[in-house]
């Protein structure tokens, strides 16, 4: 340390040397020549009226306004320093003179800032090693990272997209009329499709460029404080509580970076409270190739000794070496150079569960992104459980909205996220489970029924198995998975309405259904010719087609069609059935399927099959508009739902406690009320000093018992009096409504029975409390007896007396 003293004396006074050097020759007076000034008066005019000319505007300086805290509630750890800490910062000086003198080029380092109190204190003893009360803060804001991870784990499908049907073939006819030919020109349509597909991709073209020179304008804004700002993380070292990497915590996110971030240019100094280290390694890559052994002096410089480090891999094989004689002389290099850290200065953090969960300033947070803004709510903030919200725009200027995204929680109709698309008008909500009518995702463009919209189903939570049901004004398709008839899918076809009523009248003026198409899962107990893969009800046309499925060594399936007439033959009686009413297709033929009683017997079947597919269908529409009343009045109410261990929402959990508080304060007025001493105010009426007589303690007695007894009295008369009062209000009250019977309005015979009835509660309490009073009476009559024959004061009188 004395050599290096001398040698920074030596180079200061060398430096001394060269600037008295320069000051002289910058005395020396400068000569030059006429010749060289070429200027004249007239240029030297114009230069003057040139400069006139500009004016500077000199710029206000900023408002700088701190923040007022009241110094003197302050404890006097903030306000002054101890000796410990003054020898710290003195330590700390002499460690930052040596480092600006080997390290020239880099920053001065941050070793002791002021506080609140402008007192210097280092870095070090601001940190107080306590457990975090609330490890949940570190995950509130992350809610960008919830919004990739939710949507990664929920896709969001075009619930609107068409299902691809199979093609339906109608039975050939033996008779068709031929359609008329199209007599446009087909190379004029290509043409025009040619035409507009150029123009599609000169648009798209064009949008692409503009896309390109907005990232390349972007590109070319340079940073003029990039590789200047310097900001404080947290550095999690692996090792100790199953940390396995290391990485970092931004303390205003509360988000974890790897070590291998690009966002990390360098990092100057590392610090706890225990030491303070100084980053000697070069970051000429970011922080990518930095090493973390805090014990290696050559890649981190410490401040002090003789605290923990940890130690170098490279140092456990020299430990072996080492014998007991260097290991007791370390020992007490150590000793002599060692210096504690002091204990930390601040006092402990203490947040209410209130002020944790605001989570922010006023419970909200808005953070603005290239074409988007994301907002966050404290739960409960808003009423109807919005927490975040999640805009994106389509311009820079954030003006033209795209999408929004909306998360929620404490819903009680389970609501969890909305997606809204602006460009399409598309609203799609998730639910969590445990909605009452098991959705899990709706996605609507209109809450009015019959219009287009897709609602997803937690089949585990039905009994059907619907999982999805598609509608739009014209059709309806449901899925099926898991059910015992092994229906996976049923596709309803609507017509017009005869008469033009409310959308909402499917109850009393249904959709006329025109086709229902069913289809079923394989079957394994039947055979694949008798089970039925697909089912087609035309109704109009009183036709049913059936589809079977297909063997596994076959590669067509058997189909069947049924058509039910409603004509009569010649003689004039009804038909029944007909060969031609059957029409089958069978890859092995049966003997049984062509006989009328079992094609018959299978056409009835179908018949009711029919019947209870509408019915069913006639039910699903019921469905949709009981779920959309419900969604209607769920987000007008927009009900929260509340834990029951949180006692300052829960209204039910507040009452309960309020009642208990009421009855313990009760119980306490009571056991007050018996140790009051019952015989103080009749003492006080005898001479003080005096000692007591017998004639005196009969006279107590009596007066203490006469008067407990007109107490008993009077209290049985105050409830006797408030019968009677409540009797006479209510024949007051009867009396007036049988006179103004015929008049009265049905608010006031509501208002008449309220009245009533409570009367009669009023007293039948009084009534009971009288009777429970003259019960208990005699009985407190007694015991207060008993009390004073037991008194020490007047036991031995009323001994003698007995």
């Amino acid at each position: 340390m004395e050599v290096l003293k001398e040698k920074v004396e030596e180079e200061e006074e060398a430096e001394r040397e060269e600037a008295a050097e320069r000051g002289k020759k910058m005395m020396r007076p400068v000569e030059m020549r006429r010749e060289e000034l070429p200027m004249t008066q007239e240029m030297l005019r114009d230069l003057e009226k040139k400069l006139s000319e500009i004016e500077i505007i000199i710029p206000e300086p900023p408002i700088i306004t701190k923040d007022t805290i009241d110094i003197s509630k302050l404890p006097l750890s903030y306000q002054s320093n101890t000796l410990k800490e003054e020898h710290l910062l003195e330590v700390a000086d002499n460690f930052a003179r040596q480092y600006s003198h080997l390290c020239p080029d880099r920053v001065p380092l941050f070793l002791h800032p002021l506080n609140e109190c402008e007192v210097p204190k280092f870095v070090s003893t601001t940190i107080r090693p306590t457990l975090m009360p609330y490890p949940e803060l570190y995950n509130w804001d992350s809610c960008a990272q919830f919004v990739s991870d939710f949507l990664s784990m929920v896709p969001l499908p075009d619930p609107l997209q068409p299902v691809v049907k199979e093609e339906e073939k109608a039975p050939p006819k033996k008779y068709a009329i031929k359609p008329p030919r199209d007599l446009s020109s087909r190379f004029e349509q290509e043409q025009e499709t040619k035409k507009q597909e150029e123009l599609k991709g000169e648009e798209e073209r064009q949008r692409k460029e503009e896309e390109q020179r907005l990232l390349e304008v972007e590109k070319a804004k340079t940073d003029p404080l990039h590789g200047l700002r310097v900001h404080s993380w947290v550095l999690v070292l692996s090792g100790k509580r199953e940390v396995p990497e290391n990485f970092y915590i931004d303390p205003f996110t509360a988000r974890s970076y790897s070590t291998q971030d690009d966002h990390f240019l360098g990092i100057e100094s590392l610090w706890n409270h225990k030491n303070y280290w100084v980053n000697m390694q070069d970051c000429w890559n970011g922080c990518k190739d930095l090493v973390f052994d805090l014990g290696d002096p050559v890649r981190w410089e410490y401040l002090l000794l003789g605290t923990d480090k940890a130690p170098l891999s490279v140092a456990e094989e020299e430990d072996d070496t080492m014998n007991d004689d260097d290991v007791e002389n370390l020992g007490k290099e150590d000793d002599d150079k060692s210096f504690d850290m002091p204990s930390s200065w601040v006092e402990q953090i203490e947040i209410s569960p209130e002020a944790f969960e605001t989570r922010c300033p006023n419970g909200k947070k808005v953070i603005q992104y290239k074409r988007a803004k994301l907002e966050k709510w404290a739960p409960y903030l808003n009423s109807n459980g919005l927490v975040c919200r999640l805009t994106a725009y389509e311009d820079l200027e954030c003006t033209m909205t795209l999408e929004i995204k909306e998360w929620f929680q404490n819903r009680e109709d389970t609501l969890q996220l909305r997606h809204i698309n602006k460009s399409t008008g598309l609203i799609i909500d998730y639910f969590k489970p445990g909605h009452p009518q098991a959705l899990r995702v709706h996605a609507y463009k209109s809450m009015q029924p019959e219009m287009d919209r897709v609602m997803e189903f937690y089949e585990t939570a039905r009994v059907d198995g619907l999982i999805k049901r598609e509608e739009t004004p014209k059709t309806m398709t449901e899925y099926y998975r898991g059910r015992s008839d092994f229906l996976s899918y049923r596709h309803v076809d609507f017509g017009d309405r005869v008469k033009k009523l409310a959308l909402n009248s499917a109850e009393s003026n249904p959709r006329p259904m025109v086709k229902i198409t069913e289809r079923f899962s394989r079957n394994p107990e039947k055979p694949a010719d008798e089970d039925v893969a697909e089912r087609v009800f035309l109704i109009p046309e009183e036709r049913t087609q059936l589809r079977y499925h297909c063997r596994d060594d076959h590669i067509t399936a058997s189909k069947r069609e049924f058509l039910r007439r409603t004509e009569v033959d010649s003689k004039g009686n009804k038909i029944i059935m007909t060969p031609d009413m059957c029409i089958n297709f069978e890859v092995e033929p049966m003997e049984h399927t062509k006989k009328l009683l079992s094609q018959y017997e299978a056409m009835m079947k179908l018949k009711n099959e029919e019947k209870l597919s509408r019915h069913q269908a006639w039910e699903s529409e019921l469905e949709v508009l009981e779920i959309l009343k419900l969604r209607e009045e769920e987000e007008g109410a927009h009900t929260l739902t509340i834990s029951i261990y949180d006692t300052k929402r829960n209204e039910k959990s507040k009452e309960y406690r309020e009642a208990m508080e009421h009855v313990m304060h009760e119980e306490h007025l009571r056991q007050v009320e018996a140790q009051l001493d019952y015989l103080a105010p009749f003492l006080a009426q005898l001479p003080p000093g005096e000692k007591l007589t017998h004639w005196q303690a009969m006279k107590v007695k009596d007066e203490c018992l006469s008067d407990f007894k007109q107490r008993l009295i009077d209290k049985a008369n105050l409830i006797q009096a408030r019968f009677e009062k409540e009797t006479q209000e209510l024949q007051k009250q009867q009396q007036w409504y049988q006179e103004n019977q015929v008049t009265l309005t049905a608010e006031d015979k509501a208002w008449y029975l309220s009245y009533y009835s409570q009367a009669v509660f009023r007293m039948r309490i009084l009534e009971q409390r009288l009777n429970r009073h003259r019960e208990l009476a005699p009985l407190k009559y007694l015991a207060l007896e008993e009390k004073l024959h037991k008194d020490p004061r007047l036991v031995e009188f009323l001994e003698v007396f007995v």
